[in-house]
């Protein structure tokens, strides 16, 4: 069964399976593909299958959608093929096909048990630490090369929204390991702060950082193992 490779920039985010015969993609809620960023429409594309062929259509949205670096209003697909949506790349794969040749070595859904990337044995550990409005515990080894952090079921930290509604992001911010350190990325640019500024790029993580994520608010640190 064909699925794609949701990624956002470079960091993965999940795989999808093609299990039904379309897809909405966009930022409101309803998709079944959401893409949490101002830049997305609310209904931006969709992908579908017709007789043998999957496609991609554009469904009115103001930034386009674009197969291999290609604006398209509609396009059939090829395993490998890459539809970009503003920041994000959704990597097309057929069953059987070769790997992505920009796919990383564990292209699933990130996951706390993943390797932890680019620090070698003995090293401190990062973690954050909940200081206001835990959800499920007080603190998280940060063990994945990407964590997220946001509202979904698929986060892997997940957070308090904010507002009369407690509304949040599906995915937020993700936390990423490099071997020169650990750096924050918004997903939904300035709903996140670091350090009481709205976080719009990425940042470096220090000691003590604090990240504010709705109503969540977190101390990033590190820990000698």
């Amino acid at each position: 069964m064909p699925k794609i490779l949701l990624k956002f920039e470079a960091a993965a985010i999940r795989e999808i399976i093609l299990d039904k015969p379309s897809f909405t993609m966009g930022r409101k809620g309803d998709n079944d593909i959401v893409l949490d960023h101002a830049a997305v429409s609310g209904h931006h594309c969709k992908i579908y299958s017709s007789g043998n062929t999957w496609f991609v259509e554009d469904t009115g949205s103001t930034n386009g959608t674009f197969v291999n670096g290609k604006k398209v209003l509609k396009a059939g697909l090829k395993h490998n093929d890459v539809v970009t949506v503003v920041k994000y790349t959704l990597t097309y794969m057929e069953e059987g096909g070769a790997p992505a040749p920009a796919a990383p070595a564990a292209a699933a859904a990130p996951s706390p048990s993943s390797t932890l990337a680019g620090l070698p044995p003995g090293k401190p550990k990062p973690f954050l630490e909940v200081l206001e409005g835990a959800v499920d515990k007080n603190e998280y080894e940060l063990t994945a090369m990407s964590t997220y952090i946001g509202k979904s079921s698929q986060a892997n930290i997940p957070v308090k929204g904010s507002g009369l509604f407690g509304s949040a992001p599906d995915m937020a911010a993700v936390i990423t390991i490099r071997p020169e350190g650990c750096y924050i990325t918004p997903i939904k640019e300035g709903y996140a702060k670091h350090n009481g500024d709205p976080l719009n790029e990425k940042k470096q993580l220090k000691d003590d950082d604090v990240i504010e994520v709705g109503g969540t608010k977190f101390r990033f640190f590190f820990k000698k193992a």
